[in-house]
């Protein structure tokens, strides 16, 4: 299940890529989150200093970068397909993505039903490697070196997952500003920091995220499980099910999927969202003529998500940052 902490995690990283600083590790952010959500109980005077980080003005750091990206994509399935993501190398780091509502570009289809493969030189907002290095006292929040002794980290589990960055407008409006996700079982600390800046600096429906939008930003993660064949393409429940079609059309293979939210967001009916997701795979047919199209399979998944807005990081970091700053002066 997805939690507010796996959110807070995709905000650190987006934010420490914007601001050239390192991001704590998953572990670190679940631990200081269950920390400060009970930060006004009272705590025995032995507990350790282990906050999980040292705040060190005077160290330098390697700032965090990724090697360029090379996004493969399902041909048919904007929405990614269940592409294999290979582990990040050295110099190359492979994703399958996917992402979330407009049809995909006719580039998209393929004459083939094996995902179709598009090369990106670099991430389009300095997501190429960098070989410099960013000083934490640049940083309002730089965490160095974790403590001696931190606490071991749990096994992680491994989930197909989807990372969707809105804005919130002044208003309360809520626009999409990127999504992308994967079928593949990721492991969460790696596979949320991998789709967290692919879906804010990748999602070629929009221009990547800048440092002035962050107050705007809500984050949303979507952990999917239980996939299961649909015996017909109605078999599934609105607000209950996300959905994934495939389908040939004049020799091409098409595909596509939603996330469980969209149908209900949208108002749709279940036949609605299977002519939408039919124009979003590349299909131009009449809408009532979608029944006619051949070899029209469905897959129904479930997925539970959970998000939280800038605001709620912004107070968390700021718990952490201040609470850091206690640890050293007390030292």
């Amino acid at each position: 299940m997805a939690t507010v902490a796996h959110c807070l995690f995709c905000f650190d990283v987006l934010s420490a890529r914007l601001e050239k600083r390192d991001h704590l590790s998953l572990h670190q952010v679940e631990d200081l989150w269950s920390r400060y959500q009970t930060r006004f109980e009272e705590l025995p005077d032995d507990e350790p200093s282990e906050l999980g980080v040292e705040r060190d003005l005077q160290d330098d750091h390697e700032p965090l970068s990724d090697s360029d990206h090379d996004l493969e994509e399902l041909p048919s399935d904007e929405e990614e397909p269940a592409v294999a993501a290979p582990a990040p190398a050295p110099s190359t780091l492979r994703l399958p993505t996917i992402s979330r509502l407009r049809a995909p570009s006719p580039a998209s289809a393929s004459t083939s039903s094996t995902p179709s493969s598009i090369s990106a030189s670099s991430s389009r907002f300095g997501l190429e490697e960098s070989s410099s290095k960013a000083s934490s006292s640049t940083s309002v929040f730089s965490f160095g070196r974790p403590s001696k002794q931190p606490s071991p980290a749990p096994r992680e589990e491994r989930y197909p997952l989807f990372v969707t960055w809105n804005t919130i407008s002044a208003r309360g409006h809520k626009s999409l500003r990127g999504c992308i996700g994967t079928f593949e079982a990721q492991e969460l600390s790696s596979g949320l920091k991998n789709y967290a800046l692919t879906a804010a600096f990748d999602d070629t429906r929009f221009s990547p995220i800048r440092s002035h939008e962050l107050p705007t930003l809500a984050n949303y993660i979507t952990l999917l499980h239980t996939f299961t064949p649909c015996a017909h393409p109605l078999d599934w429940s609105l607000g209950t099910h996300g959905l994934r079609i495939s389908f040939t059309h004049s020799g091409r293979r098409f595909g596509a999927t939603y996330l469980p939210d969209v149908a209900v967001e949208q108002g749709w009916s279940k036949e609605e969202t299977i002519v939408s997701l039919m124009r979003k795979a590349g299909w131009t047919g009449r809408s009532k003529d979608w029944r006619a199209v051949g070899d029209l399979k469905a897959v129904r998944y479930e997925g539970k998500g959970e998000g939280c807005q800038w605001s709620t990081y912004r107070d968390w970091r700021d718990w952490v940052h201040e609470t850091a700053r206690e640890k050293v002066s007390k030292r």
